[in-house]
């Protein structure tokens, strides 16, 4: 047990993770073993990894917020290895910090522990001025060890200088600091950071040629950034005895030749020669962008070919690798196509449903009549010499005996196309870049089990031994999820009754019409093998959605659909497209305000008129109430008045009158008195 070398995990600090190449070079060594390409290969260490300030962790401390650099200082010493990324879009804030770093180390290496290891990742672009080494034999290629004549950029010359220093720093003998330098390709792979306005621009397919500046002759030396993490991995456990590394994959490729093959594998595949200045003003790229993508330079790594145990992930290139790269792209993006089906009914909604879920999830609506519209015209286009990508006479002599074909068989067929050639035009058609890319709504077709099978299923199997017992289906063009517009046929009918004459011909749901159309396919649903099982077959289980009169615009029935399919998974919108969207909602917005200003006002104003008209109402009542109050009491009160008048009054005012007369001490007495005096005398 004595003679056991005792191992450690390796603590290692990547700074700037939040950025593309740091944080997949953090990835990567996260899954490394370290010690598993040296001789110790049977520790089994694990690699701990420190990001970047911005947020980091260090012994489960978070750091939301930059730390301060004695902070930062102090958690440096507790990694074993400190990797400096400078290779993208480094700041001067970023190289300066670099810098403090490797020199506070250097001061600071007697007081470590242990052996300590700095590596600078820096770019190629410190190599961009550099001559080859033989002005007369281009084939003659610049190696490792050119790195003492190099000759930075001049954008690039900061870089540069910390390349120095590093390496001196290191030199010192028996120093408990090493430090290595490496000299990174353009980075590619994965998201894509660089590249990735080329990715973007053909995936999408908005602009129909993918520009690029200048002649594109000049060759551009790249790497994937799992390779760079992979060569960072090599140099902490082999500690090779030359401290610059050249780090680049085998390909000789010019900037033309990659943006073609981006162009040609996630596009159209069509390329434009444009002015510096003129991508400059479409914003595509920054001008530091500009200037990687400018390199001319062929390198040779011999380091890692030589010394390195390098596990390649793209050793011949991007464009050798292309198909796998691509698909790192999409999945890192999540650009995933979205492939559904509507069916259902005439009249029960479904392009109205297409339509709405297109402009959610930003996908293609598939027609069968427009489809083959667009086709015919695409043929006669390419007749007519009008589309340059098919300009010549063998392409030509194609289309020409496919657009005879086709309109022979729609004279023969009364207008309509057999269904040999509805099927491959629609096949073609989910089968084109666009839907590949981003996705479909398919509207409406196919309608029947057989037809579902001679579009989605793979051709058959040579011999029947050799079927498997699932289904064989092509899964880039059948949809994923399939969804059943179910409604009555009073519905139906009413809802075809209520377009106008003109729409109702277009769509041939007139009376005459509709009613056979409808029939038909209730018929059809009620096969025994119909539509739908050709799906459940496929695992693929349709969803039924009820449509009724509740919900006139489909809102229901989408957010259902949408609920179930899920978020989009693609770009969205584009800057101006946002911008765009951004001023739409807000003229809605306001639109909205003021309608329910006006609203509000509205009905302030008929609440206040009808508060007004109340009380004008209930005045009235209180004064016809008053009147009719007094001419009840002057109705009740005449008899007695009269009674009074003629029996009480004229005894009573002569009391009064001889009261006065007399004026005695207690009137009411003397009154009474009299009274009785009278009323006897009576």
């Amino acid at each position: 047990m004595g003679d056991e070398k005792e191992v450690w995990p390796k603590r290692i600090f990547v700074n700037n993770v939040d950025s593309y190449s740091s944080q997949y070079i953090a990835k990567f060594l996260s899954t490394c073993v370290a010690g598993a390409l040296s001789s110790d290969a049977d520790a089994d260490e694990d690699v701990t990894l420190a990001p970047s300030r911005d947020e980091q962790t260090l012994n489960d401390e978070t750091f939301q917020t930059s730390p301060t650099r004695d902070e930062l200082f102090r958690h440096l010493l507790e990694c074993d290895v400190v990797v400096y990324n400078i290779s993208e879009n480094a700041t001067e804030e970023q190289i300066e910090e670099a810098t403090w770093v490797i020199t506070a180390l250097h001061a600071e290496m007697k007081s470590f522990m242990s052996q300590k290891m700095f590596i600078l990742v820096s770019t190629v672009m410190t190599w961009a001025l550099t001559k080859p080494p033989d002005l007369d034999n281009s084939d003659v290629l610049l190696t490792d060890e050119d790195y003492r004549r190099k000759r930075p950029h001049p954008s690039f010359k900061n870089h540069s200088n910390l390349e120095k220093l590093v390496l001196k720093l290191g030199r010192t003998k028996r120093s408990k600091l090493t430090s290595y330098v490496v000299a990174s390709g353009l980075q590619y792979g994965k998201g894509e950071n660089l590249f990735h306005y080329f990715f973007k621009a053909s995936w999408s397919m908005l602009i129909p040629n993918v520009p690029v500046f200048g002649p594109g002759t000049n060759y551009i030396p790249m790497i994937h950034v799992y390779d760079l993490g992979g060569v960072i991995h090599n140099i902490i456990d082999l500690k090779p005895k030359s401290r610059y590394i050249l780090a680049v994959d085998d390909s000789k490729n010019t900037f033309q030749d990659i943006v073609k093959m981006i162009s040609s594998a996630l596009g159209l595949g069509k390329i434009q020669e444009m002015l510096k200045e003129e991508v400059m003003l479409m914003k595509a790229l920054k001008p530091e962008e500009l200037e990687y993508l400018s390199i001319n330079l062929r390198l040779e790594p011999a380091l890692l070919k030589d010394t390195f145990n390098l596990r390649w992930t793209s050793e011949a290139g991007m464009i050798e690798n292309m198909d796998r790269i691509i698909e790192e792209y999409k999945d890192s993006r999540q650009l995933l196509p979205i492939r559904i089906f509507l069916t259902g009914p005439p009249a029960v909604g479904k392009s109205t449903v297409a339509e709405k879920l297109c402009k959610h999830y930003q996908v293609h609506h598939i027609q069968l009549k427009e489809v083959i519209e667009e086709k015919i015209t695409h043929l006669e286009l390419i007749l007519k010499g009008g589309d340059p990508e098919y300009d010549n006479e063998e392409v030509a002599a194609v289309a020409k005996d496919e657009l005879q074909t086709i309109r022979e068989n729609m004279e023969n067929n009364a207008g309509r196309l057999a269904d040999h050639l509805v099927f491959r035009i629609l096949q073609n058609k989910l089968n084109s870049k666009p839907c590949r890319n981003q996705g479909f709504i398919l509207d409406g077709f196919p309608k029947t089990y057989e037809q579902a099978k001679l579009i989605f299923s793979e051709e058959h199997m040579e011999s029947d031994h050799l079927k498997p017992k699932a289904p064989v289906y092509n899964k880039n063009i059948t949809p994923e999820h399939v969804f059943v517009l179910e409604a009555s046929d009073d519905f139906l009918m009413e809802r075809a009754r209520g377009l106008q004459q003109r729409v109702a011909e277009k769509l041939r749901y007139t009376q005459d019409e509709f009613v056979p159309r409808l029939s038909r396919y209730r018929q059809v649903r009620a096969t025994e093998e119909t539509l739908l099982h050709y799906f459940e077959e496929l695992e693929i289980h349709p969803e039924h959605i009820e449509v009724n009169t509740d919900d006139p615009e489909y809102a229901h029935v989408v957010k259902k659909i949408t609920g179930l399919v899920g978020i989009p998974k693609n770009y969205g919108l584009s800057p101006e497209e946002q911008e765009q969207e951004d001023r739409r909602l807000e003229e809605e917005r306001q639109q909205r305000l003021a309608l329910e200003a006006a609203e509000k006002k509205s009905q302030d104003e008929a609440t206040l008129a009808e508060l007004t008209a109340r009380c004008e109402e209930w005045h009235r009542n209180v004064s016809e109430v008053k009147r009719q109050e007094y001419e009840f009491l002057e109705a009740h009160s005449l008899p007695l008045r009269n009674y009074l008048m003629k029996y009480v009054m004229p005894s009573l005012t002569e009391a009064m009158v001889d009261c006065c007369k007399a004026k005695p001490e207690d009137p009411v007495d003397f009154l009474a008195e009299h009274l009785l005096r009278n009323n006897s005398q009576d």
